[in-house]
Order: structure tokens, then C-alpha cells, then sequence
């Protein structure tokens, strides 16, 4: 069993309910698996929209499953069921707003209705949390743009040392002295 967990939840009336394959929750899996040379197992679930079953879930992968990093799609538009980024700022001792900006910015280069995402982070313990878009193309974007700082996050909560494929994606630490 790898000391790398990366937590993934597919937050999916529909997906949940296998009326649809969750390509979302794959998208990320895949992500990541490019991403890192370092060993890690995912923690994968896909759950319905339901704010208490979010928190609850993120909760789990942090607190019990001890996830470094825990990653969700879904849930993060304007629509009257997207409560993903109530629920992680209800689990989170300390909002990382940085995040959503930047995966905002990004986002908006190839869609206008990118601001209507509300896309965020936070810190829960020793656990980094990021809410995604919910299109595969658009978890990636996103990813491409945040990934680089994850690493450094992750040594800053005192989590694993987290290692990528720097021929994909290269991890950004400050040079030490």
C-alpha cells in the first residue's frame, strides 16, 4: 500500500445512480496517473449532489483514509443542486481561493461561462481539496494550470512528498537555501 492517497469524488445525481458512466471521476484518475512518479493509490467514490453526503465523503478521505490530496468534479455551477464548494469550505480549516481564480482564468481563455463556475480549495488537516469542473477537457485545463503548486501545498501540510513526471507536468518548489 503506497503513503501516497489521492482522494476523487464524483459528486453525480445521474453518475451516481449509474444512469451515466462517471468519465469525470476517470478523467482525473487518468490525470493524475500521468502526472506522478511517484506510487500512489485513489481513493475513488461517486456520490449523489447532496451537501451532507459531500462533506461527509471529503471527511472520510481526509480524516480516515488519510488522503494528501483530495480532488472532486461536479457540482460546482450555479445550478440550485451544485453545493460542492459549500460543502468543502464547511470541512476546511483554511480556504485556498487561489485555486478557483486561477482554474477560472484559465478556463475562461476557451469558455465565457467559466465565471459562472465557483470552483475552489481548502486545507482540511493534512489534506488539500479541489474542486474541478465537471468536463473532462475542462478538469484537465485546470489541472494543467494548478498542478505545479499541489506538490509544494502538499509538503506545507506536512503531507508525502509528492513527485511528477516533470516531461508532463513540472512540480514547483521554492530553491532552498
Amino acid at each position: 500500500m503506497s503513503e501516497i492517497k489521492i482522494g476523487v469524488i464524483t459528486a453525480s445525481d445521474r453518475a451516481s445512480k449509474g444512469i451515466y458512466d462517471d468519465i469525470s471521476g476517470v478523467a482525473i484518475q487518468d490525470t493524475m496517473k500521468d502526472y506522478l512518479k511517484s506510487e500512489f493509490e485513489i481513493v475513488y467514490r461517486c456520490i449523489p449532489d447532496e451537501q451532507d453526503q459531500i462533506e461527509s465523503t471529503m471527511k472520510e478521505l481526509c480524516d480516515d483514509e488519510k488522503c494528501c490530496l483530495v480532488v472532486t468534479t461536479g457540482g460546482t455551477g450555479p445550478a440550485l443542486r451544485d453545493v460542492t464548494p459549500e460543502a468543502t469550505q464547511n470541512v476546511c480549516q483554511k480556504m485556498m481561493p487561489g485555486f478557483g481564480e486561477l482554474m477560472r482564468q484559465v478556463s475562461l481563455q476557451y469558455v465565457p461561462t467559466a465565471i459562472l463556475s465557483r470552483q475552489t480549495a481548502g486545507i482540511r488537516g493534512n489534506s488539500l481539496i479541489i474542486n474541478l469542473p465537471g468536463k473532462p477537457k475542462s478538469i484537465r485545463e485546470c489541472l494543467d494550470a494548478v498542478f505545479p503548486a499541489v506538490p509544494y501545498c502538499i509538503d506545507l501540510i506536512e503531507g508525502p512528498f509528492i513527485e511528477t513526471d516533470e516531461d508532463v507536468i513540472k512540480a514547483f518548489r521554492p530553491k532552498q537555501k
